[in-house]
């Protein structure tokens, strides 16, 4: 569809999707809707291994819950179609790595969306922040993901105040990977996808469902669970031919060639 607020794009095992809603790439429930759906089709894929989410245009990456469209009626509390809002935060079962390539703003439901990644690149005069305080509502996913990911100080400054901190600060609490001139994110964004992708799909499903799963065990109890098989994707990964393939790759001096099974 032309009009479809969701654009993709495949290369190869890499997956492009740019939400593109002029001006500010806002999300409204039927945006949200198609973004899980897309993001559902990439999860289900076994050819897709990796994926990358941008910003249409060069100002905004996204600008979070479409204020618009909820004086209109949209419910803030609305049905957002399978992944939650934006399709990815809430998306079960997602043992893809998934790169955000944040091209401009990114705040309230925006920053939600890019925290919901795995890897995130920054254009240089990107800008982050949760002004949801200021219209008397709260930044709930934001509230737990944020005090994980940087300073548990900078966290409560951000979401108690709704300050804006550009793509140096947010690099500097580590928000963020890296930064990159505007120029050049998206180039980066798809190195590094295709580095991801000529890499080892098992490991990767493996390691996003430890990390998953052990977010509130104890240490002990995460190991234990692996050693006793119950972690699917460990299980699946020892039982494989890519298992083997990395091992014959390796005494052979070569590179392995992954199948992802």
């Amino acid at each position: 569809m032309t009009d479809s607020p969701v654009r993709t794009k495949r290369d190869g095992h890499v997956l492009e999707v740019t939400l593109d809603r002029p001006k500010a790439n806002a999300i409204d429930l039927r945006t949200s809707h198609r973004m899980g759906e897309v993001f559902q089709e990439f999860r289900d894929n076994p050819d897709l291994r990796v994926a990358i989410i941008t910003g249409g245009g060069e100002k905004f990456f996204c600008a979070g819950w479409d204020l618009k469209a909820a004086a209109d009626g949209d419910a803030v509390d609305g049905d957002y179609g399978v992944g939650g809002f934006g399709g990815l935060q809430e998306l079960r079962g997602l043992n893809k790595p998934v790169i955000a390539a944040v091209n401009g703003i990114c705040c309230g439901g925006g920053l939600e969306l890019a925290l919901s990644a795995d890897i995130i690149l920054a254009a240089d005069h990107a800008s982050f922040a949760l002004p949801e305080i200021r219209s008397g509502t709260v930044a709930d996913a934001a509230s737990v993901k944020l005090p994980k990911r940087i300073p548990y100080h900078i966290a409560m400054e951000m979401l108690f105040t709704g300050r804006w901190i550009d793509a140096e600060e947010a690099a500097r609490w580590g928000m963020i990977n890296r930064i990159h001139p505007a120029g050049q994110l998206m180039a980066e964004a798809r190195a590094t996808a295709q580095l991801l992708a000529s890499g080892p799909p098992l490991v990767y499903a493996a390691i996003k469902e430890i990390v998953r799963e052990a977010e509130n065990m104890s240490f002990q109890d995460a190991m234990n669970r692996i050693t006793k098989s119950q972690f699917a994707t460990v299980e699946t990964l020892y039982r494989s031919d890519d298992q083997i393939e990395g091992a014959k790759a390796f005494a052979e001096g070569r590179d392995p060639v992954w199948k992802g099974r």
